[in-house]
């Protein structure tokens, strides 16, 4: 439960800081976005899952 936590922590912070800091920037990535079609934003999404998962199992592996 701690190391679903550390992430979810993790990510808040690193999201909020995009929008602190390039709100602007934000914006026009969501433009760009919605300017591909869903199956490219659904695969996009599905890779950054698994890329999520091979870094916390790679952190948990080293011990973090």
């Amino acid at each position: 439960m701690g190391m679903v936590l550390l992430a979810l922590g993790l990510v808040l912070i690193v999201e909020g800081l995009a929008y602190a800091l390039a709100p602007s920037l934000i914006e026009r990535m969501l433009e760009v976005l919605r300017a591909l079609p869903e199956s490219a934003r659904r695969l996009a999404g599905l890779l950054c899952v698994v890329s999520g998962f091979i870094l916390l199992w790679g952190a948990y592996q080293l011990g973090f």
